[in-house]
């Protein structure tokens, strides 16, 4: 057996070659995968450890890798101010109704633009592109927003604005692309309308697209800050980025701590910090695992062919 494979060997020496090329390059690709999660979990981590320790055991090893002693005061002292809960409240609507708008809007703007027989498709699209090249600005936006509309310190303004994307739309209008024109001619000639082509042959061939774009909606929407410093002033309508950014960079650990007698039961702000930026992050991390899957697929466009 031994001398069988020894000259097989003699007789194909590049095919032994490329398995050990294609071995070296796997190694290397995983090493350089496994370096760069590495990079990214450590600051999760130290955030994750942080956040249960004591901050007593954080002053005396502020380098310890895993946590010595495990401690929910400070998670119990975050959710007990009111601003967090609200900021959850208005993040979900957000996540929620600026995502199902967001993608029925992508829905009806694309599909008709997929048909070559629109007159001024074209131009319709023309004028799409130059939207990502050229904005109306900050102070445009915000006078449409709060003056014309009158959306000030509105949950809207942080939704209308960005409804419609023109990235997204591109994305979703190549996917369409992509789909075999055979099926709708064939709906269309057994009696279908437009409408019911879109909803029952058209839609549920688009889920790895809607899945994709709906994960970064609703990332966007989960992250959004800036545009609330734009069109919100009452705290009670803070999204949860504001609120967190608020918490940090300010001394709102002081009211968590009003009431405290005895100094060594008062939560401290490092420990505060790190609790609710875990509040903040969690449930995005628990919604990624479910629609991971149609990441790749969605960004393949045109996938499905005739």
């Amino acid at each position: 057996m031994s001398t069988q494979t020894h000259a097989s060997q003699k007789k194909n020496p590049n095919r032994i070659r490329l398995r050990t090329d294609d071995r070296a390059m796997a190694i290397l690709c995983y090493g350089i995968v496994g370096l760069f999660s590495f990079l990214c979990l450590v600051p999760f981590w130290y955030v994750l450890v942080y956040s249960f320790e004591p901050y007593s055991l954080y002053l005396t090893r502020p380098e310890l890798p895993w946590p010595m002693e495990i401690t929910l005061d400070a998670y119990k002292k975050a959710l007990a101010y009111p601003l967090i809960w609200s900021g959850y409240r208005n993040t979900l609507f957000l996540a929620t109704v600026g995502t199902m708008l967001t993608m029925t809007m992508m829905v009806v703007t694309a599909y008709p633009l997929t048909k070559r027989n629109l007159k001024g498709r074209n131009f319709i699209l023309t004028l799409w592109v130059i939207t990502m090249f050229f904005g109306g600005g900050m102070i445009p936006n915000y006078i449409l927003v709060c003056r014309t509309l009158n959306l000030k310190n509105s949950l809207w303004a942080l939704i209308l604005p960005g409804l419609c994307g023109c990235y997204n739309l591109i994305l979703m209008k190549n996917y369409m692309n992509g789909l075999p024109q055979s099926i709708e001619e064939a709906a269309l000639i057994d009696g279908a309308s437009d409408v019911k082509v879109l909803i029952k042959i058209v839609l549920p061939l688009c889920k790895p697209i809607l899945a994709t774009l709906s994960l970064f909606t609703i990332v966007g929407y989960w992250n959004s800050y800036f545009s609330s410093v734009l069109y919100t002033y009452k705290p009670e309508k803070y999204p949860l980025q504001r609120v967190l950014r608020e918490f940090i960079s300010s001394d709102m650990v002081d009211e968590l701590n009003a009431g405290e007698i005895e100094a060594q039961e008062m939560i401290q702000p490092f420990t505060a910090k790190m609790a609710v930026i875990m509040i903040a992050t969690l449930p995005v991390m628990c919604i990624y695992p479910f629609l991971q899957k149609y990441f790749m697929t969605g960004l393949v466009l045109g996938g499905v062919k005739e």
